[in-house]
């Protein structure tokens, strides 16, 4: 053997034992659960529909960890509860003056959307984990946000919320896994 393939062996060798491994995302559940469903989400908001978008970005989440269930091999659930949503706007330009006359309103540039959400694993009626998160996504008002368009306006708080939905349910997901 050569002797630079000897020092390659000993550098390999050697790495394997330093203490880096890679595991798959979902094996740090509680109690070796390998196998979760989400059933839909309570939604205690007034905006309907919320329950839908979070179970179904949630349930994206345990399939990306593979770790969803199917009919009746479930051996954990999440319960989860959307227990908060709003939007309030967050800049607002300031009037523009030319000397002592107004040339230019205020007007609104962005909107924060924001949700909270209560997860909770539970196995055999126990909580083996349980976590909230909260978040805030940006969202612009539209073009015509001095005429009021809110079709587009709305549109906009929706992908806000979506992305929002992302986020929260990653960072659900992760929390549960590592029972924060």
């Amino acid at each position: 053997m050569s002797r630079m393939r000897v020092v390659g062996w000993v550098l390999v060798l050697s790495a394997a034992g330093c203490g880096y491994r890679f595991t798959p995302r979902g094996a740090g559940l509680p109690e070796g659960v390998r196998s979760v469903c989400a059933p839909v989400f309570r939604n205690d908001t007034p905006e309907p529909g919320l329950e839908l978008l979070f179970t179904r970005t949630f349930r994206l989440e345990l399939v990306r960890a593979g770790m969803l269930g199917g009919a009746g091999v479930c051996e954990a659930l999440v319960e989860g509860v959307v227990e908060g949503v709003g939007s309030t706007p967050t800049v607002v330009t300031e009037p523009v003056y030319e000397g002592n006359t107004r040339v230019a309103e205020p007007q609104l540039a962005s909107y924060r959307a924001s949700a909270t959400v209560l997860l909770r694993l539970m196995r055999d009626g126990r909580v083996l984990s349980e976590t909230r998160v909260s978040g805030t996504e940006d969202f612009l008002p539209g073009t015509a946000s001095v005429s009021g368009d809110v079709l587009e306006a709305e549109a906009n708080r929706q992908a806000a919320l979506h992305r929002l939905a992302e986020t929260l349910m990653r960072e659900g997901y992760d929390r549960l896994a590592s029972s924060w």
